[in-house]
């Protein structure tokens, strides 16, 4: 998969006859940025084919998810979005501060007509002391964007066709990882597609892996990660020795959620092809499953790894076996074999 994210606030970013500057993190570092800054981009919601919608920083690499927007708490985020359709429809964010005119949302007037361009301003700030011992928390966090106004007010059909990403505040001197991943639960599906053409995310063994997961629709669902554990907090790191925090290798990701963590790729387990999935059992059988491959550390791939994506190509989930069932004779079976986007 390719690295997609936006640091809003690691560098400049900026729009120069068009073209956005992205200043991205690839390395395992803590993270630092300038206090209080202000960084615009330009978003384009596009239709795709299949009657299907994306968010991109250009209207050609527009994608479902949409790009990873990130930020630090303290900075703003003012977000020029471009609406290229011939629908209306908005963007909305969780877990920021933002005023009614940046909601996203019909209710407050705030969303794109078929063609228009509109800025949108977020916000974030950091944890703050208050009286009694008492903190307020700050804007840190793994949150999501999504459409508010296609189809209905509260954007149904945006969220149905594709209009969502990953929203990152980061903390200053937060860990940065080696790769991304944005995995949405939609209805009965991942990242709008079911098994075998779900996303197949690919890490070298020790590199850190940040996953993002988003719930959408209208089911409830857990996140399972094969032979991968994290504690369940902001980050997916213990803070030390002595810390409670519950350790755990599946979580809840209903309608509306998103949470984050991260992980070493075949951290005590190896290299190879580890599954990602629903657990709830009914799901994952209709196509709610993915691939997490680790490669060896220089790239290549272990021993296995390629025999055990082949039968997962080969499996007949439900989901696809109902489509193959009524699709023409002559149509091709789509097969999974490389990285999602």
């Amino acid at each position: 998969m390719r690295r997609r994210s936006l640091l809003a606030a690691a560098g400049v970013l900026g729009v120069t006859g068009g073209a956005v500057t992205v200043a991205t993190t690839t390395h395992s570092e803590p993270a630092k940025a300038a206090e209080g800054v202000t960084k615009r981009i330009t978003i384009y919601a596009v239709a795709l084919p299949g009657n299907q919608f994306g968010y991109g920083l250009t209207p050609d690499t527009a994608t479902i998810p949409g790009p990873i927007l990130e930020m630090y708490e303290g900075d703003t985020l003012e977000i020029t979005l471009v609406n290229t359709t011939n629908q209306r429809l908005s963007i909305h964010p969780h877990g920021v501060d933002y005023s009614t005119d940046s909601d996203g949302a019909p209710f407050n007037a705030s969303f794109n007509a078929p063609g228009e361009t509109r800025k949108y301003v977020w916000r974030s700030h950091e944890m703050t002391a208050t009286s009694g011992r008492r903190f307020l928390p700050g804007s840190a966090g793994y949150w999501h964007y999504h459409d508010h106004a296609m189809g209905t007010d509260h954007g149904t059909a945006g969220l149905i066709k594709g209009l969502y990403g990953a929203l990152i505040v980061r903390r200053r001197g937060d860990i940065l990882p080696d790769k991304q991943f944005t995995v949405v639960f939609n209805d009965l599906q991942i990242n709008n597609k079911v098994a075998p053409n779900t996303p197949m995310f690919e890490a070298n063994l020790g590199q850190k892996v940040e996953w993002i997961a988003i719930g959408h629709g209208n089911f409830f669902h857990t996140f399972h990660l094969h032979a991968h554990r994290w504690a369940d907090n902001r980050t997916g790191y213990l803070e030390g020795p002595s810390d409670p925090t519950h350790v755990v290798d599946n979580k809840d990701l209903n309608p509306g959620n998103s949470f984050g963590f991260q992980v070493v790729a075949g951290e005590a387990v190896g290299p190879g092809a580890w599954m990602y999935h629903c657990h709830v059992q009914s799901h994952s059988d209709t196509g709610m499953a993915g691939i997490f491959l680790v490669r060896n550390a220089d790239g290549t791939m272990p021993p296995g790894a390629q025999e055990a994506i082949d039968r997962f190509n080969g499996h007949q989930h439900a989901a696809a076996a109902k489509a193959a069932a009524s699709a023409p004779a002559s149509a091709e079976t789509h097969a999974h074999g490389g990285t999602g986007s």
